[in-house]
């Protein structure tokens, strides 16, 4: 198989849909001084011109889920035997039934403003469901992200990539190549999208459930644009560029640990659902890895679906995402933010970091402990309570380790537990934990040179 066996057709339809696709989820641009993506231009006008309407939306979707579940399992799923996408949507272990209707009810108290202080504070529920909150953030940038999402799947990018990097992801972090992708369009994008990248690629067997896991934890990656806001949010803006450089230094290390280690070491090197067919990367002797990657790119591009299914294709991504996502994030985020704000519950829980801090020499060791494991609840709350914080270095080192933690309920740790990437909340926080204590004598180390 060569590329030029193929017709000038099949060339065209792997080219011109993968080059849309790398524009609107990886081609960098500048919006208002910040670099972003064209996806996440398009998510922030739907935002700004529907800010006060998308509470609402949200809300309607969550109901609609939770009393869809429950309608489905009153009345059997087989019922639903026609309409498989719809079965798999509503047709939900019980765990997430109880979820749902939780997000539900959380939905609604904030919304409506009925009900206990802690759920419907703007620092707790309002934070997700408000005006500009996190669920309105998701709903834009799903349906941008859903929509456009089979140009990066469908059309032999994916093939390309995993045969042209596949001899740096495997030694480096034993993933396949196409799994740059995800890292790439998190990167430059948001982390929401590489967990949907990863879950979608999961789901038709492209990856095995231990790569999924490790890909949805590693290298679901903080947007560029979010590092910015952390940094200039703790007042130290000007140092952008070594807080970054910091972040990708001891992002990498903990990509090259954990694939190596307990929980993600001991997930299952087995497909959802069978080998995927066509998915290997080893390069024939009568190639090498540019021509062989550019033939199966042209290949799977020549079998791609029309316009009809693309869009059909689109919209159930995007249904999936909605439905799928938000009740759980609703739930989870709510709970997870309810402790950090109303408990001493990440107080204590930070209380042993005090000597390992006080060891480290970094000052105001007992304020920095009280931000260390918070960001499990949400990624910003690290920054708002150590923003007080006098000391610089502090601050660079709780901003830094914010970003490189990953692991946040409020967003991609929700997203990840309602997806179907093979993890739980116990594995989430292990993995939390670890990537602290990875990553932590790293920044330290760095911000000791800094400062």
């Amino acid at each position: 198989m060569k590329a030029k066996d193929f017709s000038t057709s099949s060339h065209l339809r792997f080219i011109i849909p993968s080059l849309i696709g790398v524009f609107l989820f990886m081609f960098p641009v500048t919006d208002d001084g910040a670099i972003t993506i064209p996806i996440a231009i398009m998510a922030g006008w739907i935002e700004s011109g529907w800010e006060q309407t998308l509470p609402l939306i949200m809300t309607i979707i969550i109901t609609i889920t939770a009393i869809g579940t429950l309608f489905v399992k009153a009345i059997g799923p087989d019922k639903l035997d026609r309409t498989p996408f719809f079965k798999s949507l509503f047709n939900v272990p019980i765990v997430w039934v109880v979820t749902r209707v939780l997000g539900m009810i959380f939905a609604l108290m904030v919304y409506f403003q009925v009900g206990p202080e802690p759920i419907i504070s703007d620092v707790t529920g309002g934070l997700l469901l408000g005006a500009g909150g996190l669920l309105s953030t998701l709903f834009a940038v799903f349906l941008f992200a859903g929509l456009f999402l089979p140009l990066l799947l469908n059309y032999g990018l994916l093939e390309l990539f995993g045969v042209v990097l596949t001899k740096v992801m495997r030694p480096l972090f034993r993933l396949p190549g196409r799994s740059s992708v995800d890292s790439l369009a998190s990167w430059l994008g948001d982390g929401t999208i590489g967990v949907l990248l990863t879950s979608k690629q999961y789901e038709e067997g492209y990856y095995t459930k231990r790569e999924a896991a490790v890909i949805g934890t590693t290298f679901s990656v903080v947007s560029i644009t979010f590092s910015i806001v952390v940094i200039e949010y703790v007042g130290l803006g000007d140092m952008f560029v070594p807080f970054y450089l910091t972040v990708a230094l001891a992002g990498f290390v903990a990509a090259l640990i954990m694939p190596r280690i307990p929980p993600l070491s001991r997930k299952e090197n087995t497909y959802v659902s069978g080998k995927a067919d066509d998915i290997s990367e080893e390069v024939p002797s009568q190639h090498n890895i540019f021509t062989y990657g550019y033939a199966k790119a042209v290949k799977r591009g020549s079998k791609a679906s029309g316009l009809k299914d693309f869009f059909k294709q689109g919209a159930q991504n995007i249904l999936d995402m909605w439905m799928g996502v938000a009740p759980i994030v609703m739930a989870l985020g709510t709970i997870a933010l309810v402790i950090a704000e109303f408990t001493p519950f990440f107080s204590w829980i930070g209380m042993p970091f005090i000597p390992l801090l006080e060891l480290m020499q970094v000052p105001y060791a007992k304020e920095a402990s009280e931000t260390i494991l918070v960001g499990f609840a949400d990624m910003f709350l690290p920054a708002i309570i150590g923003e007080a914080i006098p000391s610089e270095m502090t601050r660079f080192i709780i901003a830094s380790l914010s970003v490189t933690q990953l692991i946040y309920m409020s967003e991609v740790g929700g997203l990840l537990l309602g997806s179907k990437v093979p993890v739980n909340m116990k594995d989430l926080f292990i993995i939390f934990l670890l990537r602290t204590l990875i990553t932590l004598p790293i920044i330290t180390l760095v911000a000791h040179l800094l400062f």
